[in-house]
């Protein structure tokens, strides 16, 4: 059911008045009350329609639950969130809390804010390469990266101008709510997607592997065994090295914490 009978031309005859495609809390006030002047008329228009429009369409609304149910469910999983983390594996809470939020970021940004782009313009559906049965079924999971980055974009453009503020706003000309929140989410997935997959790796960074690998070496050649090499390093390990592995690991971890702060306080943004 795409369209409520109660918003289209037949309604607007049975009302004896148009309804706005748009307008103003107050345009909306100042319509309602002219409509309302033809009682009967009103009613059968904006409730009468809608009863009868429920009764009709009853099979077909039962069959699209049916479908929603099984998207929501098995496709989707909108009742959960989940991680690419590796399958198998054993992963501790923070791992699991700090992918599995990032991660359904990524997914928001490029399967919803995607979808939302391209929903009501054909030419952006050819352009981004919807998939048939997205469309046609209203089911499955279609991801593009390219049409969810743009729809931030221009979200991210917004200004309260002359639709959303008064000239004397000291907001006006600035970006509205729905900007700022953009830009912050397009931030996020950036870093999540790529800076910090290119972060170093505090055993390397911190010199660490390098300094493992020249005793374990030094060891074996001399034919040492596991025990001996495991001990030489430890009698032997560098402090100012272990300091430093420390420190960048800790950056890394506090890093990772103020994102996931960020992340969890325009909490309120991500929905479509």
């Amino acid at each position: 059911m795409k369209n409520y009978w109660s918003c289209s031309k037949v309604a607007d005859w049975l009302r004896g008045t148009t309804k706005p495609f748009s307008g103003t809390s107050e345009e909306w006030d100042a319509w309602e009350q002219k409509a309302k002047i033809k009682k009967f008329r009103y009613w059968l228009a904006e409730e009468g329609l809608d009863y009868l429009q429920n009764f009709i369409y009853w099979p077909a609304n039962r069959i699209n639950d049916v479908r929603c149910y099984i998207n929501n469910r098995w496709v989707s999983k909108s009742h959960a969130l989940t991680s690419n983390l590796k399958r198998g594996s054993w992963y501790d809470y923070d791992t699991r809390l700090l992918n599995s939020v990032f991660d359904e970021l990524v997914n928001f940004v490029e399967i919803e804010l995607a979808w939302m782009h391209v929903i009501c313009s054909e030419e952006d559906r050819k352009k981004y390469k919807t998939s048939w049965y997205r469309t046609f079924f209203r089911m499955g999971v279609w991801r593009s990266p390219q049409a969810g980055i743009a729809h931030l974009k221009w979200a991210s453009d917004l200004k309260n101008d002359d639709d959303w503020a008064d000239k004397n706003d000291p907001n006006y000309g600035q970006p509205t709510r729905q900007a700022l929140a953009a830009q912050e989410i397009f931030k996020l997935y950036q870093w999540w997607k790529e800076e910090r997959p290119k972060r170093p790796d505090p055993d390397d960074a911190s010199g660490w592997s390098q300094y493992c690998e020249e005793k374990y070496n030094e060891a074996k050649a001399n034919g040492d065994d596991c025990d001996f090499i495991l001990n030489k390093i430890q009698n032997e390990r560098s402090h100012e090295l272990l300091d430093t592995y420390h420190k960048i690991e800790n950056e890394q971890e506090e890093e990772d914490t103020s994102m996931l702060i960020r992340l969890i306080k325009c909490r309120q943004s991500l929905w479509t």
